[in-house]
């Protein structure tokens, strides 16, 4: 055996002897058994979907057989189907640090980035001073782009895309809001929500913060940092499931003021009245617009009992571990100049996925795949892997590091 077959096997027994132990200490490592997970694989694609926890199936059959097969109708009283907008809102409150009563549950995260923004420019716009542009992270989600530009047109304003990093700069006297990603998707990178937030204050403006990759993985504070508005999905780290509905964080302090553009039924202050003038209902369920798509609703509260007893603060404590723990192995075990990060190292600014760049990101993607590895990936040439601490281990990351080196070296090979 040659001394460099030597040492990489002493680097790799030392590696997983490190990641058994890191598992074995790991406080929410029972949490695995709560989700259907391969025995086989490692799923490091939870920022994109979450896995399903055991339970819901069951769940879910009671919704459709009984709730809606036998008592149809009656279950929107009966089981709570009318009032599952707000109830499950108040369940995730705490997960992003939020009171009770600021957040509602329904529509895509698309609907609610476009009621928020259009709100946040009528608020802006009550207080005078001629705010009349909409500043919008330029590395944002496409949707989240695309969705303010349709807001700027609508309320006569003037979208201005803006790197985060400069958001400071930027803000000024006509600043009317400001949309921004507390993780960015591509890379990981975790903006100061504090900071910004209150940049955004000192100009008179309201700050608008997309939490899809951030709610579920690591604490946001949005009450704390005095948020105005916030939208969020909960399909990855909340494991809601496929198309699970998004929500709407509407601080207390702005709910008499919030102007919906889509002011539906649902958020009538009398619903049943049916009245052809519209009158909003107080409180978050203003943020409401037509029937809650109760199935996938329900399907994604009895998702978040995985939550129960958890601690958000232990969730982010052990996502920097893992993502740390991941880039020590890759840079232990991957081809020299292969692959690099470009999820910055500072735990300050990182949320929890690693995003790697890699010429041959395509090929290398397709065969993890194949070989049980889950991640995704990013045109060109950005490799993606989340790391939900609800179920993934240390052991997770060492195999999938292991597994991402030997690919990166037959790709090359190949």
């Amino acid at each position: 055996m040659s001394e460099t077959t030597t040492t990489t096997t002493t680097t790799t027994d030392g590696l997983r002897e490190r990641a058994l132990k890191l598992d074995a200490a790991d406080p929410l490592a029972a949490r695995r058994e709560l989700f259907a997970l391969d025995d086989d694989g490692v799923y490091l694609d939870g920022n994109s979907l979450g896995a399903l926890p055991v339970h819901v199936p069951a769940r879910v059959a009671d919704v459709l057989t009984r709730q809606w097969g036998e008592l149809r109708i009656r279950s929107w009283d009966e089981s709570g189907w009318w009032t599952a907008p707000e109830r499950i809102g108040d369940r995730i409150a705490p997960l992003v640090g939020a009171a009770a009563g600021q957040i509602v549950v329904g529509d895509s995260t698309s609907v609610n980035v476009f009621k928020a923004v259009v709100a946040a420019a009528r608020i802006a716009s009550r207080a005078g001073g001629g705010h009349d542009e909409i500043l919008v992270d330029a590395t944002t989600f496409p949707t989240d782009g695309y969705i303010a530009a349709s807001a700027a047109r609508l309320t006569g304003h003037r979208i201005v895309p803006v790197a985060p990093a400069d958001i400071p700069a930027a803000l000024g006297p006509r600043t009317a809001a400001v949309l921004l990603n507390h993780v960015d998707y591509r890379s990981g990178r975790l903006h100061d929500l504090p900071g910004l937030t209150a940049a955004v204050h000192a100009v008179g403006a309201v700050a608008v913060w997309d939490l899809c990759h951030s709610a579920g993985a690591l604490p946001v504070g949005l009450d704390e940092h005095g948020v105005d508005l916030a939208v969020g999905c909960t399909y990855k780290y909340l494991n809601g499931g496929p198309g699970s509905p998004a929500y709407l964080y509407v601080a207390e302090r702005h709910q008499a003021a919030f102007d919906s553009p889509l002011p539906g039924w649902n958020s009538h202050a009398d619903p049943f009245g049916m009245t052809p003038d519209y009158a909003p209902a107080d409180g978050s369920v203003r943020g409401r617009v037509g029937t809650p798509d109760i199935v996938s609703m329900l399907t994604l509260e009895a998702a978040l009992d995985v939550w129960d007893g958890v601690s958000v603060d232990a969730v982010r404590a052990k996502s920097l571990a893992l993502t740390d723990f991941f880039l020590e192995c890759v840079e232990a075990y991957a081809p020299a100049g292969r692959v690099t990060s470009v999820t910055p190292a500072e735990h300050a600014e990182r949320g929890s996925q690693v995003a790697l760049r890699c010429d041959e990101a395509e090929p290398v993607m397709r065969r993890l795949i194949e070989r049980g590895v889950v991640g995704d990936l990013r045109r060109p040439d950005v490799l993606r892997f989340g790391f939900t601490p609800l179920y993934v281990g240390f052991a997770d990351a060492e195999r999938a590091a292991r597994i991402l080196a030997e690919v990166v070296a037959e790709t090359s090979a190949a």
